[in-house]
């Protein structure tokens, strides 16, 4: 966490007036919030773990899938050959 308040008393010894501070300070709480989204939005291992185990389920459902299309499309072709 930010010590605000440090950085506001370390800009105001350097000099900076107070308009300065309030746009500094403005832009260090937007790129926290910023910074806080992001982390918000990165995925987890856990998460990573639970799309891979729903892409797995998926795949095999599409090969049993495929396999029947195939079996039919073979019985059609006996049938018509």
């Amino acid at each position: 966490m930010l010590d605000t308040r440090a950085i506001v008393c370390s800009l105001t010894a350097a000099a900076f007036t107070p308009a300065q501070v309030d746009a500094i300070m403005d832009a260090v709480r937007q790129a926290a919030e910023h910074e806080a989204t992001d982390a918000d939005a990165l995925a987890t291992k856990a998460d990573l773990a639970a799309v891979r185990a729903d892409t797995s389920a998926m795949e095999t459902r599409l090969t049993w899938r495929l396999v029947g299309a195939m079996a039919a499309i073979g019985a059609i072709l006996r049938f018509i050959g």
